[in-house]
């Protein structure tokens, strides 16, 4: 199989594919990957499915893809398992697949650019619990069904919890990522009576969501954390409605996996992990974070890659 840019090629093309244009951290990718190949002298197309997380969707927009020839493929795959013949069919044509932010869960790809989404769901839950002082009832909001981050996130929270003996998990109410999705399902969930302490969420889009609901019930915010370290959820924290976040930052991911394509398609040798750490976001460290996306900086390649 040919994993090498197309010869005569000076201006490298990569096809970038994330799930939808609803979740911030997303489009943070996008513009991750945007600002390191305009650097690095190559261009980007986007592919996106414009129903969120729609497996047809994004099986349709393989062979788009596939079509124009890219000389690299970048990939988030709406659902692990439904992709992996999508996949397959990059490596059947020869284009090097770059798995980021949720790993691959079939086919074959060079490198992968992530995080490990469960120490942070432990990292995260552990911060929620210790502001409970060890006691209380949570409420998980969960993301989508077949992503990877999503089960990931759900087996940290559980650990959380099952280290926690005084902590109960009240319920797990699904929030698809989404801020409108979470808003919604929080609210069929208030309207049921149910008590809770506190709030756990597998990411910031669904945090918000949730104190959106409560908000519109006119209720008292509870402590709520989430995942990502978006920029909405920055200025959540600095205005006190969210708790913390853990750093899952998409558009540091994308940049490594989009200069680890371009560096690949030079010849170079690239590594077949890069992780980034986890990172605990609150009131007394989220001036570090409160930039828009455009003005964060850029990951340094040898700063967190270092020289191989």
């Amino acid at each position: 199989m040919n994993q090498t840019a197309k010869s005569g090629n000076s201006t490298p093309t990569l096809a970038v594919f994330t799930k939808n244009r609803s979740n911030p951290a997303y489009a943070a990718a996008r513009l991750g990957a945007d600002r390191v190949v305009a650097r690095m002298g190559a261009r980007t197309v986007h592919y996106v499915p414009v129903q969120p997380d729609h497996i047809g969707e994004q099986q349709a927009l393989v062979g788009q893809a596939i079509a124009a020839r890219p000389d690299a493929c970048l990939f988030v795959a709406v659902d692990a398992e439904a992709m992996i013949p999508s996949v397959k069919k990059f490596n059947a044509a020869g284009i090097p697949v770059f798995s980021f932010i949720n790993r691959l869960q079939g086919g074959e790809w060079v490198s992968f650019a992530g995080a490990d989404d469960r120490a942070l769901a432990v990292r995260i839950a552990n911060v929620l619990f210790a502001h409970l002082k060890g006691k209380g009832r949570v409420l998980v909001l969960a993301g989508t069904h077949g992503s990877i981050s999503g089960r990931d996130r759900l087996t940290g929270f559980a650990e959380a919890f099952a280290a926690a003996p005084d902590i109960t998990r009240v319920r797990d109410v699904p929030g698809e990522f989404l801020q409108d999705a979470a808003r919604r399902e929080m609210t069929h969930f208030l309207a049921s009576g149910t008590a809770f302490d506190a709030v756990l969420a597998a990411n910031d889009a669904m945090a918000l969501g949730v104190i959106d609901a409560m908000s519109d019930a006119k209720m008292p915010l509870c402590p709520v954390v989430g995942v990502n370290a978006v920029p909405t959820a920055i200025a959540a924290i600095k205005a006190g409605t969210l708790l913390a976040t853990a750093s899952f930052d998409a558009m540091k991911m994308a940049c490594l996996a989009a200069e680890a394509a371009v560096r690949h398609l030079r010849g170079e040798q690239v590594p077949r992990e890069i992780m980034l750490p986890v990172e605990i976001v609150d009131r007394a460290n989220c001036a570090a974070w409160a930039k828009p996306f455009e003005q964060r900086d850029l990951p340094v390649w040898d700063a967190i890659v270092g020289a191989r």
